[in-house]
């Protein structure tokens, strides 16, 4: 899958080192540093307008995250998307969010549903591609789940989405030009939505499966 370079944005003020870990980390989950290539960290330096320095700090920093490898010398690698990743992130999401939401189901007031409905519709505009929409889009997931979640599900949680995050925003990305997919999204969040508003939870847990299973399948036939 090809992706072309975009153009990264330039670094002002604040902490550097901070500013170019989140630019950096911004631009790997976007695709404007496509998976697999290389850059030196003088053209990175380059790109951001600052030093080679920070540069170094931030990319340790994401090489912990998983989203770079360093190369002996002066280079760094934009880690290769892994389809056996992106698999065991959505079989290990798979155990957790359908048993949370069959507790979480019967705890949302019917308030908060009410306003998830809502923003699962605006899913489907049109004019939001997945990168418009992908904070609020996690923010959505965690709210369904939040009444039943503990602190160590919110970690567990978070790790896993942070982790599929580039595959979603890529994989899915790919589909924008896609009226249908538009409405794809927002029929399917309304969908879940309206499963939790049963109270059911068998009802609740089966809706999450499904929607996952669906997401993964997606994701894996775009990056292919």
């Amino acid at each position: 899958m090809a992706t072309p370079r975009a153009t990264v944005k330039a670094i002002t003020s604040r902490s550097v080192v901070e500013q170019a870990t989140d630019e950096l980390r911004r631009s790997i989950l976007a695709g404007a540093l496509a998976p697999g290539a290389e850059y030196s960290l003088r053209e990175l330096a380059g790109m951001l307008g600052i030093s080679f320095i920070p540069i170094r700090e931030a990319l340790r920093s994401l090489e912990s995250e998983g989203l770079v490898i360093m190369r002996p010398g002066r280079s760094a690698v934009i880690a290769p998307l892994d389809l056996d990743d992106l698999h065991g992130i959505y079989r290990l999401r798979r155990t957790l969010e359908p048993e949370i939401a069959r507790r979480s189901c019967v705890l949302l007031s019917d308030g908060e549903l009410d306003r998830l409905a809502l923003q699962a519709a605006e899913f489907g505009a049109r004019e939001h591609g997945m990168a418009d929409i992908y904070d609020d889009h996690h923010g959505f997931h965690l709210a369904l789940l939040a009444p039943a979640a503990t602190a160590w599900d919110i970690r567990v949680l978070t790790t896993l989405w942070r982790a599929g995050e580039r595959y979603v925003r890529i994989g899915f990305g790919q589909l924008d030009p896609d009226p249908a997919e538009h409405e794809r999204r927002g029929r399917a969040h309304t969908d879940l939505v309206a499963a939790f508003r049963t109270r059911e939870p068998a009802t609740a847990a089966a809706a999450v499966e499904q929607h996952l299973a669906r997401n993964e399948k997606i994701a894996v036939s775009a990056l292919s």
